[in-house]
């Protein structure tokens, strides 16, 4: 559920009479997403998704937030536009919270990605990365390398009740990301959440992608392996090298990867699991079980960062390293 924020009609007429939409005619709340609350709103100006940022987005990670996709979508990538006011403010208050308006995407997420749907994906990733490449203003990735050990000091003590040797195996883990991480790598801002829910398709073709709200400055690279991460494998926990093949091939035609970064996928990838690892296991942990937050099972990604580990080059993504 991601409606956290109960907003009545009066307050959200009041709010919308700063905009040029016309009179409100229906809105309702939209049940996907876990962080903020989000809601279909029709206006006789359209149709319209309405954001209200809850507790777990910094206020002012905003100005960033949507900056960068009123920039890509002037580059030409297809994600939610934000409407600005009638004095041309993007972001208002509405219930006690930050509160924006975006334009609404037509399409639907894919719950059974294809080999297509991947390569899609992959060239939507790059495109965002070259659109994304003269964008002003920076983030830091507050879910990186530095920030992984503190987050799992926080729920070390109790890994163990996930899994019998959960927090041995973590710690271990962090250790050999902590002395070979990579360094020297393009960097730029990636989406950082490239998840299927959050890329939408439309007749088969890909739509748009929505929810930038962990986007940030950090490996570009880093962005396309949680794409083959979050993409590629399939319910029974194997990795599908046909669609890994397709996406890394697609992203390639669109922006060449160095032989650094080939070379990187497999540790990046570890990294990016122990990433979704942590976070899942701390909301596992921690989040009440009448929360409004779904929790996710964390041993989804135990099982996938096993699988990186063992992954000795590009090779065992689907790359052909003779053509690379």
């Amino acid at each position: 559920m991601a409606v956290y924020t109960d907003v009545a009609e009066p307050q959200l007429a009041e709010f919308l009479s700063a905009y040029d939409l016309g009179r409100l005619l229906s809105y309702k709340g939209i049940a996907e997403g876990v962080e903020n609350s989000n809601f279909l709103l029709r206006a006789e100006g359209g149709t319209f998704i309405l954001t209200l940022y809850e507790k777990r987005v910094n206020r002012s990670d905003l100005p960033f937030f949507i900056g960068l996709m009123e920039h890509l979508a002037g580059r030409g990538l297809s994600c939610p536009l934000p409407v600005r006011t009638k004095a041309g403010e993007a972001l208002g208050e509405l219930a006690g919270r930050p509160a924006a308006l975006f334009t609404f995407l037509e399409g639907m997420w894919t719950r059974r990605p294809g080999a297509e749907h991947c390569r899609q994906v992959g060239t939507a990733l790059a495109h965002l990365h070259a659109a994304a490449a003269d964008f002003p203003l920076t983030r830091r990735n507050g879910l990186s390398l530095p920030d992984w050990r503190p987050l799992f000091d926080l729920c070390r003590a109790r890994a163990d009740e996930v899994e019998a040797g959960l927090a041995a195996e973590i710690n271990a883990e962090l250790g050999f990301l902590e002395a070979n991480w990579p360094a020297s790598l393009p960097t730029g801002v990636i989406h950082a959440d490239l998840f299927p829910d959050n890329v939408f398709f439309l007749g088969g073709e890909l739509s748009g992608l929505i929810d930038f709200y962990f986007a940030c400055n950090d490996i570009l690279a880093y962005d396309l392996v949680i794409g083959l991460t979050a993409w590629c494998f399939e319910p029974d926990g194997s990795y599908n090298v046909t669609k890994g093949r397709g996406m890394i091939e697609a992203y390639r035609a669109v922006r060449p990867l160095m032989e650094a970064e080939v070379a990187a996928l497999p540790i990046l990838a570890r990294g990016a699991s122990i990433r979704f690892l942590l976070t899942r296991l701390y909301d596992w942990l921690t989040v009440p079980d009448d929360s409004f937050v779904t929790k996710k099972d964390p041993r989804e990604y135990l099982r996938k960062l096993r699988f990186h580990r063992h992954a000795k080059s590009a090779a065992d993504y689907g790359l052909d390293l003779e053509a690379a």
